[in-house]
């Protein structure tokens, strides 16, 4: 795909979905005594990122024949504000412990572990009101929406995996690759869902996009583990070396540099076979394609 092409559809999704975020818990206008939780989701929220998942939601609904893809923009948001969630319980002292997330303190750092916690609760508890209140799109989609996202995100998908990340649970490539396809690849896989669900997509396009989203998320993950190790922090965002100095075993250690980067373009080329039978795919196979090379 052209990168001129690539980049004006990315940007005009990442557009819409920045909009569709800065509208909500404006809490400058609720005038509530608790204006503090609103300004910490805000804070996380709004802090940048480069909005893959819902961006792969918008072209997924794209690709599965919505009339407009801004109507799926409810489902794609409420993903990342589930994925948000995660990033600042993550970040807690009881989880990972980190200070810097995209370059800047992380939300306990600034509203205290208490106001935090509450924040990712508050976001979760929110991301599901939006899927029940998004206009024009049938109940049968929000239930897939609501079963992809929850199926994800809970006991046996992205929680299963920081449970699996906090005890240490990833000494080979067999562990170590349960681990990340629950933390990181069913979040991304969702994603895919979620937009063909908005569209009412077949189900074999569904499952064409899904599997594709599974690869691209392992390759994501592999990249990260890479660039943990060879990164710079001032790009990265956050600081290089924090798995080693947590003890814990990535990709970069049973594979290394070389095999992770061999691993990283496999899946990519995988991912990429899997989109044969979806036409005008050319951005998704371009999206991969960055994020194979991506430096953050």
């Amino acid at each position: 795909m052209d990168d001129r092409l690539f980049q004006e559809r990315y940007d005009t999704y990442r557009s819409a979905i920045e909009v569709y975020l800065d509208r909500l818990f404006q809490s400058k206008k609720m005038h509530v005594p608790w204006q503090d939780l609103y300004e910490s989701m805000r804070y996380s929220l709004l802090s940048g990122g480069k909005r893959i998942r819902p961006v792969l939601t918008l072209e997924c609904a794209r690709l599965g024949g919505i009339r407009d893809w801004r109507l799926a923009l409810p489902f794609a948001c409420a993903l990342e504000l589930v994925h948000t969630y995660s990033l600042i319980h993550d970040d807690l002292p009881c989880m990972d412990n980190d200070d810097l997330r995209r370059g800047k303190p992380t939300n306990h750092v600034v509203f205290g572990e208490t106001m935090a916690t509450l924040a990712g609760d508050a976001l979760q508890a929110e991301a599901y009101r939006l899927i029940a209140e998004a206009p024009k799109l049938t109940k049968t989609a929000k239930l897939d929406a609501v079963w992809s996202l929850a199926w994800a995100s809970g006991a046996n998908g992205m929680v299963a995996g920081q449970v699996l990340d906090l005890t240490d649970f990833g000494h080979d490539r067999e562990t170590l690759t349960t681990l990340c396809d629950k933390k990181t690849c069913f979040m991304i896989k969702a994603a895919a869902e979620m937009g063909c669900a908005a569209a009412n997509a077949s189900r074999e396009q569904t499952a064409a996009l899904a599997q594709y989203a599974s690869l691209l998320g392992l390759a994501f993950q592999i990249q990260d583990d890479l660039l943990d190790v060879i990164g710079d922090e001032a790009t990265f965002g956050k600081p290089i070396g924090s798995d080693k100095d947590e003890g814990k075993t990535t990709f970069v250690d049973l594979l290394g540099t070389d095999g992770c980067r061999a691993e990283v373009a496999r899946l990519t080329g995988e991912a990429i076979a899997a989109l044969h039978d979806i036409a005008d795919a050319a951005f998704l196979k371009e999206l991969a394609q960055r994020l194979a090379g991506r430096s953050k």
